[in-house]
């Protein structure tokens, strides 16, 4: 069952056992807000427990292209499409957040993105291989990103 994400009213709701709960919500309401101005889209979260396909998808993508498995526990997900691009989230109880963006009809443009929530440290996995830039939010405080491009097809 999905659950639109509101970034009016910021809500902990699915994430109350992430340390860093507060801004990983700020986070995850930055990136509603985002899809609703830019294509009208309604954010929608679903619990990672309800959503393996989603969660295989992602994994799959960080182990073939760069051999990363995240250690912490997925919360959430969220998948869709926008326009040509198809759209995959997860949201872990670390604060990290990861996306991937695979448009349909141009190779170049696919991405996977990591966001680091306020407050949370670089995860292990992740240390070394990714130069994180800082960007502010209202509703996220100061978000880490960094991103790679996906060479295979998915």
């Amino acid at each position: 069952m999905a659950i639109a994400v509101d970034f009016k009213n910021v809500s902990v709701a699915g994430l109350e056992s992430s340390p860093v709960s507060k801004s990983l919500a700020g986070l995850r309401a930055n990136e509603s807000r985002y899809y609703k101005n830019k294509y009208n889209h309604d954010f929608t979260v679903t619990p990672a427990s309800k959503s393996k396909s989603t969660l295989d998808y992602v994994n799959r993508i960080l182990k073939k292209e760069r051999d990363i498995t995240i250690a912490a526990r997925p919360l959430e997900t969220s998948s869709f499409q926008v326009e040509n691009i198809r759209m995959a989230y997860v949201f872990y109880e670390s604060g990290l957040a990861i996306n991937v963006m695979y448009t349909l009809d141009n190779p170049k443009k696919r991405a996977v993105g990591l966001k680091l929530s306020e407050g949370m440290e670089v995860p292990k996995e992740l240390e070394g291989k990714f130069k994180f830039a800082r960007q502010k939010s209202k509703l996220a405080g100061t978000i880490r990103g960094s991103f790679f491009v996906i060479k295979g097809e998915y």
